[in-house]
């Protein structure tokens, strides 16, 4: 290993092109980045005391051996996030000094010939950096003035965009930006093929600019020491499919808590975010699989994840009741649900009893949510759940898991979860707005949206109520607005919210839109009562209650199997708090 201080514009100028290899992330550096980059650039540019500013390293690998018919291809293991901002910057910069010359060398023609382009050749020889997928057509379309393609790299048009607002702010003032240029300044590493270790390099030295994803560090060490050919077909035959089912955008929040969730289903260990590449490396370490069938495999649950968590599912069943776990926010239940939607695919699982073990684990979460027992829980429960479960008879072994689990773990009871249901104060908690639709919409074969509606307190939030209010409360008014306001029986759905306000409660029901008028089954009844009090409150509330047991019933399991149960299911040594 060779390394060496060089200014970066000297770097790109006497490099004859920079490659980035598939295995790389694609380019994510945010709006943060490269804010800090440009005010760097500007201020070290008005400033003629400071020679250089140090940026980072640039770590390659020379592909071939150079010759004058060919020359070498330099394969970038480290910097390519500091390469692709300085050529997005020196583009935009191009286009706003055309054909002026605002210092020395920094013309359209010299920017783009210097720094961009190889002008003598042609095809993707002619450029000086080649990112990887929809990165590289979008950076070639603006290094050659050429149309945006239509599936453009969103992080690379919005870093252009940003610069190109940037310089032209400067107002054609230009001299600090191009001698800040300037003055920027690399260590070049150069790596020894067949001598060097790149993985270990790599992992060393990303301690500048954005650090790597835990889903970065493991595409790099599956791909990186294959040889080309093969690094590209691994990587185009598994990896790239991944990307483009995730997305762009969700690529780089939901990978790595899928990795985590997928170790957790093969291991029975929950790794901590931040360990996830290294409990990767241990898992691979111990499996029989080469690295092509564990890729093939990760390729088949990052479709499973997708369709649950990423709303990719085509089955409208199905997707429905992964629509309601996102909605309770049940992240740590994944890795049960990998292995359900494998055993699933594989037809161990039928369509009918996979649907019903989702609603199950719904219902295990909604209930507890109800009934405040605490979530600390939940992640080891998830992870060790599918361990003992009979495949053989996988419906009902699920069922008696849950039915098993008891103390802080348990699934709580049709009593517990109705004394919730009609106390709880349940406003503000996730779990309501499920509950709320799922009561409006219990039976209807056309679902009322009930995203365009808001949640109606009929009893007002405001303490202090009208004599109309207090009238309907009795004396003990503050001791019944505090106990029932936020409780199940006092709360709707509305699309009248500003209009009810604070209004008596014969108002909010005989007005415009009122509940004697609304369509809404969440509101039957309401235009019959003369009056809203504690009595009224409790009798919706026990009303909505039984129609929730309903919704979200307690597994259902022969007498024999329920008579086998009794002891706890969660050893006492998963008892750990956090997730």
């Amino acid at each position: 290993m060779k390394a060496d201080a060089i200014q970066l514009l000297k770097f790109l100028r006497n490099s004859p092109q920079l490659s980035i290899p598939i295995f790389q992330r694609t380019y994510s550096w945010p709006f943060e980045q490269c804010q800090q980059l440009w005010l760097d650039i500007i201020r070290v540019g008005k400033n003629p005391k400071v020679n250089a500013h140090f940026i980072g390293s640039i770590v390659y690998v020379e592909k071939d051996l150079s010759s004058m018919a060919n020359p070498s291809s330099l394969v970038v293991i480290d910097g390519q996030q500091r390469l692709t901002t300085s050529s997005i910057l020196l583009e935009a910069l191009a286009r706003a000094v055309s054909d002026a010359e605002p210092v020395d060398g920094f013309s359209a023609a010299k920017i783009r010939q210097y720094y961009l382009v190889n002008p003598l050749e042609s095809g993707e020889r002619h450029h000086k950096l080649l990112l990887s997928q929809n990165n590289k057509t979008t950076l070639l379309a603006l290094a050659g003035q050429q149309p945006i393609p239509a599936d453009a790299s969103v992080r690379v048009m919005e870093n252009f965009n940003f610069f190109t607002q940037r310089i032209t702010e400067l107002k054609g003032d230009f001299e600090a930006l191009c001698q800040g240029l300037s003055k920027l300044m690399i260590v070049e590493v150069v790596l020894q093929r067949g001598q060097d270790n790149p993985q270990l390099i790599f992992e060393s030295m990303n301690s500048t600019g954005l650090a790597l994803s835990q889903a970065d560090l493991i595409r790099n060490y599956v791909l990186m020491d294959h040889e080309q050919d093969e690094q590209t077909r691994l990587y185009h035959n598994y990896w790239r499919p991944m990307e483009e089912l995730f997305g762009q955008e969700a690529y780089t929040w939901a990978f790595d808590p899928f990795m985590r969730h997928y170790l957790t289903f093969k291991t029975r260990s929950i790794p901590n975010i931040g360990d996830v590449y290294r409990e990767f490396k241990a898992y691979l370490s111990k499996s029989d699989l080469g690295i092509e069938a564990v890729l093939a495999d990760i390729h088949a649950h990052a479709g499973y994840y997708a369709a649950m968590a990423l709303d990719k599912e085509a089955d409208p069943e199905l997707a429905a009741s992964f629509g309601d776990l996102r909605e309770l926010n049940v992240d740590v239940a994944y890795p049960l649900l990998l292995e359900l939607y494998q055993d699933y695919h594989q037809k161990l699982l039928t369509r009918a009893d996979f649907i019903a073990a989702v609603r199950l684990v719904e219902a295990y979460v909604l209930r507890r949510a109800v009934c405040a027992v605490p979530t600390n829980t939940l992640n080891k429960t998830f992870a060790s759940f599918a361990q003992p479960l009979d495949k053989n008879n996988y419906l009902e072994s699920i069922s008696a898991r849950f039915a098993g689990l008891t103390g802080r773990y348990r699934l709580p009871d049709d009593a517990e979860f109705s004394h919730g249901l009609k106390n709880s104060l349940l406003y503000g908690r996730r779990c309501l707005k499920l509950l709320l639709r799922h009561l409006e919409n219990q039976g209807r074969k056309e679902p009322v949206p009930v995203a365009e509606f808001t949640i109606e307190h009929i009893l007002p939030q405001n303490t202090d109520l009208s004599e109309a209010w207090r009238a309907d409360l009795g004396p003990d008014w503050q001791n019944v607005q505090a106990t029932w306001l936020h409780t199940l029986g006092n709360l709707t759905l509305t699309g009248y919210n500003p209009e009810y306000s604070d209004r008596p409660f014969l108002e909010k029901r005989d007005m415009p839109g009122g509940f004697a008028h609304s369509p809404l089954r969440l509101n039957e009844g309401l235009g019959q009562l003369s009056v809203w009090n504690e009595d009224t409150i409790k009798n919706r509330g026990n009303h909505l209650a039984q129609q929730a047991l309903g919704l979200w019933p307690l597994p259902k399991l022969r007498a024999t199997v329920l008579a086998a149960l009794g002891a706890p299911s969660v050893p006492p040594e998963a008892e750990v708090d956090g997730d």
